[in-house]
């Protein structure tokens, strides 16, 4: 029984496929991936950022709006309050030059 056990024990990596060599390689890259998966987790990629700075953003002009709101309806003869009017005026005829 003893010789037998020999040569099948010897062909156990060969049957393996390399799976013995993949999880070595496996072990040894694990504290590699955490630590880049907790690196990327810890930092805000650059799209992130401008979706959250136009995010806050777009919060404060509602809050500003609001308040305007509240405001041109206590007192609508504020001069903030003039139909809206931010003093900027379009030139109807556009940028030609006549």
């Amino acid at each position: 029984m003893r010789t037998l056990l020999v040569p099948i024990c010897a062909m156990l990596p060969l049957l393996g496929g390399g799976c013995i060599a993949k999880t070595v390689v496996d072990v040894a890259t694990l504290p590699v991936k955490a630590g880049a998966k907790a690196a990327d987790w810890a930092t805000t990629s650059q799209d992130e950022a401008d979706r959250n700075y136009g995010r806050k953003m777009r919060e404060q002009e509602a809050r500003e709006g609001k308040e305007l709101r509240k405001l041109c309806k206590k007192h609508p003869d504020d001069a903030r309050c003039a139909g809206g009017d931010d003093g900027f005026r379009a030139d109807p005829g556009g940028n030609r030059n006549h």
